[in-house]
């Protein structure tokens, strides 16, 4: 199978972007093996719904990679990508996955179903939530982590001493209240489902370690590859549209000279 060619790759060779779909180039990459996957796949929310933000409404739409047809058709997707990339995991790897309740529980069923171990679920708390709109449910203001090792066998990386310092001395729980990204970590643009580089700076310290393969197959705006970057890990990241594969090349081009969120020692 011929080995497809990157969009971008660094001098070291340690960040390297590919064009394409996930389900397409990850059965190609037969080189990569890595010990932590992060995912955020589409949460399939493009129905013609509205959210609040900076106080105007605005629609929910994000675009056709995130509208699906059927409940049946998503968990075929996702079962399509999650077998895709546990053939790229390390024997002793593990997987994230971040999304809310439209698609985590296929994700978690899809998981079970491949022969995962699922090792947590992590919720993540945001303090400052848009404001729910219809006044008929409660606010929406967390997002699921589903944190998953590639088999029973697995011997997973649990840096625990590492997350007991960054928690004051105690144990982390499985709650984490981290803001959403902010105007400084969207410069150079935006990504619509951007995740806060505090949040997989802390997965990364927890789960991996330096010098360590990280690959993500929805690369978005590259907040996973400028985590792993910043942290002294190797990165490979897949994403459909060249227009955020600019954006993550930016980020990264700026982040080399700024520091990690979270100290390491």
């Amino acid at each position: 199978m011929l080995q497809p060619t990157p969009w971008f790759r660094s001098d070291d060779g340690d960040f390297v972007l590919y064009e394409g779909d996930s389900l397409d180039l990850l059965p190609r990459l037969a080189d990569v093996e890595a010990k932590l996957i992060f995912a955020d796949p589409p949460y399939f929310l493009s129905n013609g719904g509205v959210t609040c933000q900076s106080g105007r409404m605005t629609s929910v739409n994000k675009g056709a990679w995130d509208r699906l047809a059927s409940v049946g058709e998503m968990h075929a997707f996702n079962t399509a990508w999650l077998e895709r990339c546990r053939q790229r995991l390390h024997p002793d790897g593990t997987v994230w996955v971040s999304g809310t309740r439209h698609v985590i529980y296929s994700v978690g069923f899809a998981m079970q179903q491949l022969g995962f171990k699922l090792l947590n679920e992590i919720t993540w708390e945001k303090p400052n939530p848009p404001p729910n709109l219809s006044c008929r449910y409660f606010t929406h203001s967390t997002e699921t982590l589903l944190w998953a090792a590639t088999s029973e066998r697995s011997r997973h990386t649990f840096n625990y001493d590492d997350m007991r310092r960054m928690n004051g001395g105690k144990q982390m729980k499985a709650v984490w209240t981290l803001t959403a990204p902010g105007a400084g970590e969207k410069t150079e643009g935006k990504h619509p489902t951007q995740k806060p580089l505090s949040l997989l700076e802390r997965i990364l310290l927890a789960a991996s370690r330096p010098g360590d393969l990280v690959l993500d197959p929805f690369n978005g705006s590259g907040t996973t590859g400028i985590a792993a970057m910043r942290l002294g890990r190797r990165y490979v990241g897949i994403d459909t549209d060249d227009g955020f594969l600019d954006l993550t090349k930016k980020r990264w081009t700026i982040a080399r000279s700024t520091p990690p969120l979270f100290a390491t020692g």
